[in-house]
């Protein structure tokens, strides 16, 4: 007689994919919370106030940290922003000729100025400039020197978005726009550009909020009391005081600008891929 028993079904442990979802969210959250727990209970917080926190010390530096130091790094930024808005459209114009000669000075403009350091151009504007052309200053004295500087180096990134924004345009759109009589010069002013400027918005506005952080190497050009940015301006009076809450109070203006305009970036990004 066959006492053999016929084998049951087969009882599995394992998770469900979303189950495997579920537990690996909840072991990340875990561990994110016990490090904020374990940055908590080390720091000291008494010290890093002590330190960072004065309130008598960051009253102090209302209103001259906004109408003097805020006003300086916006003007700087917008500055450079625009000497770098155009001066980036004709490097595009140059990288897309028929013209080779305009393609190879392109080409090597872009290359250099994306390899070196914004110190660098700063060092160079400042320095090498007056030396190359004895007597001959820079109009606007500081701020022109910063709109070149910060020109220089956003130029060379806005180039290369200006070209990739013109290529992107359909090519029907300059062949419709020949076809109604207009040049090419023409239909590229009127009819390309504009559309390639409404795609590359967004990127051209985080490059707005690239300039107003790079604005912080006006330092090494030497201002003024009057001429001083948020970081130059922070650093002054926090070796006077020997305590770092001027430091501090900059980064919150710097914070103040730049958060709002990367909120910006996002929508603007959103609205173009939701047109796309």
């Amino acid at each position: 007689m066959d006492r053999s028993v016929a084998p049951g079904p087969v009882v599995t442990s394992r998770l469900t994919r979303r189950q495997r979802r579920r537990v690996s969210q909840a072991v990340q959250y875990a561990i994110f919370v016990a490090v904020l727990i374990t940055i908590g209970l080390l720091a000291d917080w008494d010290r890093l106030q002590n330190q960072f926190a004065q309130k008598d010390l960051a009253s102090e530096l209302f209103p001259h940290i906004i109408t003097i130091a805020l006003r300086n790094t916006v003007v700087y930024t917008v500055s450079g922003f625009v000497f770098g808005l155009v001066l980036g459209l004709v490097i595009a114009l140059m990288r897309l000729s028929s013209v080779a000669p305009y393609r190879w000075v392109a080409s090597v403009y872009i290359e250099i100025f994306r390899g070196l350091p914004a110190l660098l151009i700063f060092i160079f504007v400042g320095v090498a400039v007056p030396l190359a052309f004895p007597g001959t200053e820079i109009p606007g004295g500081t701020y022109g020197k910063v709109a070149l500087g910060l020109g220089l180096v956003a130029a060379a990134y806005m180039a290369e978005t200006i070209r990739a924004g013109i290529q992107a345009v359909p090519k029907g759109q300059m062949e419709a726009a020949r076809s109604l009589g207009f040049s090419h010069a023409r239909a590229m002013v009127s009819v390309v550009i504009p559309q390639a400027f409404r795609i590359i918005i967004p990127p051209l506005t985080n490059e707005l909020v690239l300039l107003f952080k790079d604005s912080s190497l006006v330092l090494f050009l030497g201002v003024t009391l009057q001429e001083r940015e948020l970081t130059k301006f922070g650093r002054d009076l926090a070796s006077q005081t020997a305590n770092s809450t001027p430091i501090l109070v900059a980064g919150l203006c710097y914070l103040l600008v730049t958060v709002p305009l990367s909120f910006v970036v996002r929508r603007l990004e959103a609205r173009a891929d939701k047109a796309r």
